[in-house]
Parts: structure tokens; sequence; C-alpha cells
């Protein structure tokens, strides 16, 4: 099959005009200009009009477990405490069923407005092998331990064995708040000897600052309620902290990191090449975090790639949404550049590169399309503005048949 558009956006080089993809097996077969493509290629000619023709779209952090949330817990006018006690109660009503259900909802809606990759993180890694996975998913087990009977080595052995086998497993131990020393060790042990991938949530709200730097506010008050031992708290950071209980070795996935310190920044410079950091926008907004450090994090050299988080503090699944939410923030970064947040460096941030967030030969035939008339110079920004749904969606199970 080849498709044909009016552009191709490929994340691996200029957009081309008048472009075509040829798709075979599930795969990008061959890329270029629609007379090149025809003249080297057989099969179908699917002609799209007039549409930019781009790669699906990879969210870099979500909770499909909590789709069923969606406009049931508000913002907190107090704390980020406060919100984790709401949706802790929230969650106390759900069951099993709801769960799975939840992220069913979440896979559809998510590839709906044209996600095509996900790093989800899920509290029940038993639920992996009974969802519909339609969007290729990097399931990450999220683990906390703060008040649990069990031994670090053996939660992260159960979790990996619940996911099962010909899975893209990952391990996310919670927040340095929620995960001992013993289990973020565990977790780099099996990243070493299994290969599977680590992400956190780490330095999110200002609770956690004044928990981890000065030992006290109401994440400290409401830890140390529930019997977390708080002898790691005061004089650091929560970044410097996770430095010291992690394995660093390792590529870490590392969520929302809003609260940073300058001592904070010469650390992270250290680890340009192991850290990628996911922003999420509108979850952001939510909570009124402290503004994220985008361009201090860009300068660093570090991979910055958005995702959603979860419906218990979004609207919606739409990364479409999310990046016009960052040119709101961040109204000075160019529009190719929020794009590839969403695509060719969410695919990387998950060790993704040869199959999804790009069109190239040999990656997934997993593309999206989007209603397009205008010049080459105005396409990045056309995307970006973007609202609704795709117009076409191709997945890469869908070209095989």
């Amino acid at each position: 099959m080849i498709l044909r558009a009016r552009f191709v956006v490929t994340m691996d080089g200029s957009p081309i005009e008048g472009g075509a993809v040829a798709i075979a097996d599930g795969s990008i077969a061959d890329v270029g200009a629609f007379p090149e493509i025809r003249a080297r290629r057989r099969g179908p000619i699917v002609d799209l009009g007039e549409v930019a023709l781009l790669p699906g779209l990879v969210n870099a952090h979500c909770h499909l477990d909590y789709t069923c949330l969606r406009g049931r817990i508000q913002a907190s006018q107090g704390s980020f405490a406060d919100w984790i006690k709401a949706i802790n109660a929230a969650k106390t009503k759900l069951t099993p069923q709801d769960y799975q259900d939840s992220i069913d909802a979440g896979f559809v809606e998510a590839k709906r407005f044209g996600t095509r990759g996900l790093a989800n993180l899920t509290a029940f890694p038993g639920l992996v092998g009974q969802a519909n996975e339609i969007v290729p998913t990097t399931w990450f087990a999220e683990l906390i331990d703060v008040r649990a009977s069990m031994e670090a080595g053996e939660i992260v052995k159960r979790a990996i064995e619940a996911m099962g086998e010909g899975v893209k497993a990952g391990l996310a131990p919670h927040a340095p708040f929620t995960a001992s020393r013993n289990l973020y060790l565990e977790c780099g042990v099996a990243a070493q000897n299994r290969g599977v991938l680590l992400t956190t949530h780490l330095a999110e709200s200002k609770d956690e600052m004044a928990m981890f730097r000065e030992a006290r506010g109401p994440l400290y008050d409401f830890l140390a309620q529930i019997g977390r031992d708080m002898s790691d708290c005061g004089g650091t950071t929560p970044l410097a902290r996770f430095l010291q209980v992690a394995d660093t070795k390792q590529p870490w996935l590392l969520a929302h990191l809003n609260e940073l310190t300058e001592t904070d920044f010469t650390l992270l410079a250290e680890f340009r090449d192991r850290f990628a950091i996911v922003h999420c926008p509108r979850s952001h907004h939510y909570f009124g975090h402290t503004a994220f450090p985008f361009s201090r994090l860009r300068a660093l050299g570090l991979n910055v790639c958005l995702g959603t988080d979860s419906l218990a503090s979004n609207r919606d699944l739409s990364l479409f949404a999310e990046m016009r939410q960052f040119q709101k923030e961040f109204p000075d970064v160019g529009a190719e550049e929020v794009l590839s947040m969403a695509t060719s460096r969410a695919a990387s941030a998950l060790q993704e590169t040869r199959s999804l967030g790009r069109i190239a030969v040999g990656c997934s035939a997993d593309l999206i399309a989007i209603p397009f008339t205008g010049s080459r110079d105005a396409i990045f920004e056309a995307i970006i503005a973007f609202q609704g749904e795709p117009l076409a969606n191709f997945t890469a199970d869908a070209s095989k048949e």
C-alpha cells in the first residue's frame, strides 16, 4: 500500500511536499516524493488529499488506571498531600473491573486522539495481560512500599512475573517519598539483569521539596502519620535523594521535575545522556505547580518530552492539547521542537526510535493525518494548533491485512 499526501512530516528530515509512504507487512518500506515512490514500489495507492501525514504521537507518561476518575477529584486549594488523600479515598471505591474498564477505555481514547505509543504506569501489573492493548505500550509496574510487609526484591519479582511474557515491561518505583532505597536498588538490578525500563515521579511539588529539604510540611506530616521512616528528610532535595538511592548507571525517565535548586541543575548535568524528562503541561496547570524549568533542562542537553498524566488531573488524553498548553507556557519554543517532544523525543525516551515517533524505513506503520492546505513554512504551527481527532489513522496491524 502507498499513502499519498500533500505533505509527509517524517520527524526524520524536512517535510516532503507531494510525499508518499509505502507500507508493507506493518512497517514503512519506503518514503519520499510520490513520483519516486510510485516508480520504486507496487501496490494500491491511497490518496489522502490535502493532509499532513505524520507519525503517531507518543505519550511518555500516563496512568490509564484512572480513566474512570475523570472530573471526580477537584484541584486542591490546599496541598499536594491533600490531593493524594483525595485520590486514595476515591480508589477505595473502585473494583478490579473498574480498573480493567478504565485501562481499556483509556486505550480507545488515546488512539482516537492520534497516540501510537504509550508509557503507561499501572498499580495492577496483573491486569496487563487482560488489557486490550490497541496502542503499542511500555507497561511500568508502579511500586510503593511505604507500608509493605514484603521485601523489596520480592515486590519487584512479583510485579515482573505478573506482567507476563511478551510484554515490553518497565518498573516505576513511585517516588522517593513512597519507595524505599531498597526498592529503587532492586528495580535497578532488574533493569540490569532483565532489560526492563525505569521511570519514577520526582520533584513534582512544593510539598515534596519541603519534606526532603526542611523536614516539614503537609506531605511530611501525612507520611509520618502513616508510619514512614522520616530519617532521610532534612538538608537534601528530592533529586539529591533520588541520586542517593537509585542505580544511576541505568537510563531513567523522570516525570515532572518541577522543584529544582541551583545545586540540582549542577547534578543533572552529569546525567544528560541517561535521564529523560517528561512534562505533563495540563496536569501541571491543574495543580498550579512551580513553573517547569524547561529552558534550563534543555540547556543541559536533557531530552524533554510530553505526557498526559492521568485523568484524575486532566480532561482527556489528547497530546495535541498538551502541545498547545506547552506553547502557552513557552511561546518562544518552535512548533517543530514541540512536536518532536510528542514524537521522536518521546520515542527515544522509551528506547523506541526504530519503531515509533518517525516516518522512516523500518519504523512501524502507525501514522495519522490531519487536514492541511498551507505551505511548508506553516506546517508545524498548524499541527500544534490542530484540535480534535485526526482525519485518518493507519496502524501497523491494519496494514498487514
